[in-house]
């Protein structure tokens, strides 16, 4: 081994790529080499070459490794050329060596998910140190007001469910989803214009129009997919779109993909929405959008003077139902019928995965012509599979029942008005008015998430929901009441809201 050279116990082989990555990156440059690779001061750079191989040999691996690969010098305006191997450092040869192989494909790729794996961790991070993590309990058992719970012993109260009727598990629900699978088949394997539309699914389009008095419907996966397919296929840059500033995320991200005017107006307020409107004179178009009742505050929309404002302006009126279906109203058509304005708003989006069986699909019902043209240009309809068949069963059950018999809706009002009217003698805070959506206001993240996490200690299910999912500094356990919670159920839950409160500082 000569002076400052590499012998052959410290230069491990190279394999094929290294060697073509080396070859190529010395013989890409017409004169002069690369600035990673050029040597420390004025003085040669190299390329194993010597010995009895020839440069093909070396680069295919047939001819003999090279005993020391400080031997190539670059000459400007010239290929490498051979040079004694005590012009080249030892040491820099391994970093040029280094530097090719970090250079290769798969290295490059490796250090592209570092980086990506790094910046995950601390956004991550950030989320956990903000005390707004979120975490996902495993329930194992069926929906319910009573269930079970991974890691909890016993029987568990189910206060924050979207199970409104608590038709969930009902047997017959049930029932009528086993019988439809096993007519229908599991699935469709197909979008709906294709092979993906059966008798079922028209059979409750059909329902659901019904049910709402309105022209025609037309079925998604979800509402969130139903929000999403509205507002592109029906607007145009010609027309204008009003929001409220609280609406559902999926109201908001489907009126980002439409090419509309857009106006945000202030949480209920009627004036403000009255000066959109008429800035939005000069469009083709105006929609007014809103939810009917906002889950995560509880309120409901005042629909009465919404819609007297869209008539004054000549606006259409969008109301998403999804908390409302079922259970708001005399006969649970929602905050339309239980404020007397069913004929004044044009489309109506809701859920069949909270009230209506609480497994999970979506729809848009209003004017023919409209869900002709979702048939036509709704993307998440046309590209998405058909509602399951099962799933289909247990909606149109439940829709059944609802329509032959509302007397459950009926023992809502009370439920939901006896935990309000306790939880504030308690001295809490509960936002919204008559709305089984309760939510108890804290405040401060953290604070929600241990009240939850205690709160399960005592037998009672309930999440604390904060930022993003609310505004920052207006954290809060959401409780939702179900006509199928006893009166004695939901003693129990203000009972441990008491306990939980007074033990972190909640109330006095």
């Amino acid at each position: 081994m000569g002076s400052g050279g590499l012998g052959p116990a410290a230069s491990p082989p190279l394999h094929q790529p290294a060697r073509v990555s080396i070859y190529r990156a010395i013989h890409s440059a017409p004169s002069a080499p690369p600035a990673w690779l050029r040597p420390p001061a004025p003085g040669p750079a190299f390329l194993p070459l010597r010995g009895s191989s020839s440069r093909s040999d070396w680069l295919s691996g047939s001819g003999p490794r090279p005993r020391n690969a400080a031997t190539v010098c670059w000459a400007p305006g010239r290929r490498a050329r051979s040079r004694g191997v005590g012009e080249v450092s030892a040491m820099w040869a391994v970093s040029v060596l280094g530097a090719v192989l970090s250079r290769a494909p798969g290295r490059r790729a490796h250090s592209a998910l570092a980086q990506l794996r790094g910046i995950l961790e601390e956004e991550l991070e950030g989320i956990r140190g903000a005390g707004t993590w979120k975490s996902e309990r495993v329930i194992t058992s069926r929906q319910g007001p009573r269930i079970r719970v991974d890691g909890v012993s016993g029987e568990i109260l189910n206060f924050c469910a979207n199970n409104y009727l608590g038709l969930s598990s009902h047997p017959e629900v049930i029932q009528a989803g086993l019988q439809t699978l096993k007519e229908f088949g599991a699935g469709l394997s197909s979008v709906r214009f294709i092979c993906g539309t059966q008798s079922i699914h028209k059979d409750l389009e059909a329902k659901i129009a019904h049910f709402h008095q309105r022209e025609d419907a037309i079925l998604y996966p979800s509402c969130f997919d139903a929000n999403a397919g509205l507002f592109e296929a029906l607007l145009t840059p010609e027309d204008a779109v009003l929001s409220d500033e609280l609406n559902h995320a999926s109201i908001i991200d489907g009126i980002r993909l439409c090419k509309a005017h857009k106006f945000r107006y202030r949480h209920l307020d009627m004036a403000d929405l009255e000066a959109k409107l008429q800035e939005a004179q000069k469009h083709r178009l105006r929609l007014v959008a809103t939810d009917g009742a906002f889950s995560m505050d509880g309120d409901i929309a005042p629909l009465q003077e919404i819609c007297r404002l869209a008539s004054r302006y000549d606006a259409l009126v969008f109301v998403d139902e999804c908390h409302a279906t079922g259970f708001l109203g005399a006969t649970g058509r929602g905050t339309d019928e239980l404020l007397g304005v069913k004929d004044q708003v044009t489309i109506i989006n809701s859920t069949l995965g909270k009230a209506l069986g609480g497994a999970s699909g979506g729809y848009t019902t209003g004017p023919g012509p409209l869900v002709s043209l979702l048939r036509q240009r709704a993307r998440p309809y046309l590209f998405s599979n058909s509602l399951p068949p099962a799933v289909v069963g247990c909606a149109s059950k439940a829709l059944d029942m609802l329509m032959e018999d509302n007397t459950i809706v009926q023992s809502m009002a009370a439920k939901t008005q006896r935990f309000r009217s306790k939880m504030k003698a308690a001295g809490f805070t509960i936002s919204g008015v008559n709305h089984p959506i309760c939510p108890v206001m804290l405040g401060d993240a953290r604070l929600a998430s241990c009240m939850a996490d205690d709160m399960l200690k005592r037998g009672i299910f309930v999440i604390g929901f904060s930022y993003p999912v609310v505004p920052k500094g207006k954290a809060r356990i959401r409780v939702q009441i179900s006509a199928v919670h006893s009166e004695e159920d939901i003693d129990r839950c203000v009972e441990a809201f008491v306990e939980v409160g007074r033990q972190h500082g909640a109330l006095p």
